[in-house]
């Protein structure tokens, strides 16, 4: 086996083992963004990735745009992670992908590419030692993304260090060269992969990846859609519960 390489039986249930016991729910309330963005602080200067304010506490003008889902991901009760998605399409363009990488992302959304691009992925740094399956069960959400919004391409701002993990689940490549964040202390290069055309290695490799249309649109739908769906298939693979919106 190759240095780093993952058993096929780790493979298979990566994950699987917290779907018992955690709830995906969307970030509403003032209560809840200003957990979040404790976390997110929490998380950024425990790696790293930011030096310390007295506010102690991340946000950003995108975190109430239009073509954003910010969801909170809760194990028995108590938050333990959070991903931000925001869909790109050529009508709906805000996103700090296509704030860094415009010259890369721009010219494909002119020709009606529709692309997933999720961020702010951050985990409570002690929940993330306890729950080292945190980043799977996290990032699901952008791949049920993918299924729900019909996207061409799944996309991830991604730090030199994470780069094969992204590589390893979802076979992202790179497309640009790591480029400043705003208010980071470390580079992000835009990786992507094309989700139609590797969609069942992913789901082969990973089933915990695969959704039912229902929870699909618990987590997604909202009372004025603002960008067109296209429903797939069902899946029968489906064990984490779902917080719809009011």
């Amino acid at each position: 086996m190759k240095s780093g390489a993952e058993p096929r039986t780790s493979l298979v249930v990566r994950g699987s083992g917290l779907f018992d016991r955690i709830d995906y729910r969307p970030i509403e309330t003032p209560e809840e963004k200003d957990c979040l963005y404790l976390m997110r602080y929490r998380a950024y200067l425990h790696g790293g990735l930011i030096l310390p304010s007295e506010s102690q506490r991340v946000s950003d003008l995108y975190d109430d745009a239009p073509n954003a889902w910010t969801f909170g991901i809760y194990v028995d009760g108590e938050l333990c992670s959070s991903l931000r998605i925001h869909v790109l399409t050529s009508e709906c363009r805000m996103s700090f992908a296509t704030e860094l990488f415009g010259d890369v992302l721009h010219p494909r959304l002119d020709r009606g590419e529709v692309f997933i691009d999720p961020g702010r992925f951050v985990a409570d740094p002690e929940k993330a030692q306890r729950f080292p399956e945190l980043p799977y069960v996290t990032l699901r959400l952008a791949y049920l993304a993918c299924e729900y919004f019909n996207a061409d391409t799944g996309l991830a701002l991604v730090r030199a260090e994470h780069q094969a993990f992204y590589r390893r689940i979802f076979l992202h490549e790179t497309i640009a060269e790591p480029r400043s964040f705003p208010n980071v202390l470390k580079k992000v290069a835009l990786m992507a992969s094309d989700f139609r055309a590797l969609r069942e290695q992913v789901l082969t490799r990973f089933p915990i990846m695969r959704s039912s249309a229902f929870e699909r649109r618990m987590l997604f739908e909202r009372s004025s859609e603002r960008l067109p769906v296209i429903d797939l298939p069902e899946f029968t693979f489906e064990r984490a519960t779902m917080v719809p919106r009011a």
